[in-house]
């Protein structure tokens, strides 16, 4: 019903099968209006753990698995809503949803030492954020979203998976559908761009044929950093994926921990053209090891805004560097200024949880600027967790996360573009799994509010 010359009234298509674009069809499918959601991954039910960035679910389903119930990690939600007790009631909204489906409830223990973290951080001018997390588990969150995909299809939301969308439908000015690669059309009443992290380069594209109007993002550049886990341990008892933020004293640069893992895996991503690294912590295997990012955030000006193409450039060199292989270095070694073999490996008091590795020097790879952040930061970081920076501790690079260009969008999240909306990561409108979920339910909002 949504070919070419068989559209439908109050129809939507979105594009993409991650957390904004099923939040976006629950939303609308609530409200008895006909969604068609077209991803270019598979469905939840044949992807795999390797195949991480594409398919129903998005990036998410084989993350860590950690949701984040505040409205400020992954993006600002008070951005859209315009009120920080709305953005509350957003994360609460995804937060029932996501329960019913399977979710484990959150926790939030300790209080005593969470304020003990606190003042530790901010005598050392870092800060503390404190977060209400569920840990699904990256071996049990397919099961949430075969849930959730079920629920939608028995609320009449139509999939299609294995269909990759290669450009808009624009008649006067107008977005009316969208063209796949395999040639087939399809029309609606309002489209919404959702493809998630692995369709940045597409979204790129298209602000740049159709003019669509959009700032360049910030981008995390840094490395995978994986200790004993008994140093993590009194940090992790307060919360399973703390965050810290900090400024250097070198540059004054934000660096930040992101996405900790406790006795989880190091592991592999592969990109076009380029490799990375990623954590991933499940609820049935157990290493000794904790991993967490450590990112640097920079923003460029003129002559070179584009983001994605200087983190590119560094995540290629890396990988020739690291020859097809992420680097890794112990911290000894990169003080010391050489390069981590395989024998200075193998009598490490540290085994590392990834074998498809090669030992370098990181320092080779990423810009001198990053490297000094990412030393002074975990000197930091150190005061606050003794033992994250010993000799013996592992880093991998490069770690980069990449952000989408940032389209400009209105109050019901619609862009430059007559009926065309947009929502999550691949949009730039978020950062992580409660924020693309949020900004689907708005983009869903939105689209009801135009029909009304």
């Amino acid at each position: 019903m949504f070919n070419k010359g068989m559209k439908m009234s109050n129809s939507v298509i979105t594009v993409g099968a991650g957390p904004a674009g099923m939040f976006a069809a629950y939303e609308l499918s609530k409200k008895d209006i006909d969604v068609l959601v077209i991803e270019k991954g598979k469905d939840v039910d044949d992807r795999t753990e390797f195949e991480i960035m594409s398919g129903v679910g998005g990036a998410g389903t084989y993350s860590d698995g950690t949701v984040n119930l505040r409205p400020d990690i992954g993006g600002d939600l008070k951005e859209y809503t315009h009120d920080e007790d709305k953005a509350w009631e957003l994360v609460e909204y995804i937060r029932k949803i996501l329960k019913r489906h399977g979710m484990p409830e959150p926790k939030r223990e300790n209080l005593e030492k969470e304020e003990e973290l606190k003042r530790r951080a901010a005598s050392l001018g870092a800060r503390y954020l404190p977060i209400i997390q569920s840990h699904i588990g990256s071996n049990k969150a397919p099961d949430v979203i075969k849930s959730f995909k079920k629920e939608l299809e028995d609320d009449g939301v139509k999939f299609k998976v294995n269909t990759e969308v290669e450009d808009l439908l624009i008649e006067n000015d107008r977005c009316i559908g969208v063209r796949c690669k395999n040639g087939q059309e399809f029309e609606a009443d309002f489209t919404i761009l959702a493809p998630g992290r692995v369709g940045i380069d597409w979204v790129q594209r298209l602000t740049e044929d159709y003019k669509l109007k959009a700032s360049f993002a910030p981008i995390d550049i840094g490395v995978r950093v994986e200790v004993p886990s008994i140093i993590m341990d009194p940090v992790i008892d307060v919360n399973r994926d703390p965050k810290f933020h900090l400024y250097t004293k070198s540059y004054d640069d934000f660096v930040r921990t992101f996405c900790t893992n406790p006795q989880g895996f190091v592991v592999k991503e592969d990109y076009d053209g380029f490799i990375g690294v990623n954590g991933h912590s499940r609820t049935d295997i157990q290493t000794e090891n904790t991993n967490f990012a450590f990112l640097v955030k920079l923003k460029l000006t003129e002559p070179l805004e584009d983001t994605t193409k200087y983190g590119r450039a560094i995540a290629q060199l890396a990988t020739t560097i690291g020859g097809g292989k992420p680097i890794v270095q112990r911290i000894g070694d990169l003080r010391d200024g050489r390069r981590s073999t395989h024998s200075r490996l193998r009598r490490n008091s540290i085994q590392r949880t990834l074998d498809d590795v090669t030992p370098g020097d990181i320092s080779m790879a990423l810009p001198q600027r990053v490297m000094n952040d990412i030393i002074e930061g975990l000197d930091m970081l150190n005061e606050i967790i003794p033992g994250v920076n010993s000799s013996n501790t592992l880093l991998y690079a490069p770690e980069i996360k990449f952000y989408a260009k940032k389209l400009k969008v209105d109050e019901n999240l619609e862009t430059s573009i007559s009926g065309l909306f947009a929502a999550g990561d691949g949009a730039g409108l978020s950062h992580d799994i409660v924020n693309a979920a949020s900004t689907g339910v708005l983009a869903g909002r939105g689209i009801s509010n135009r029909l009304k």
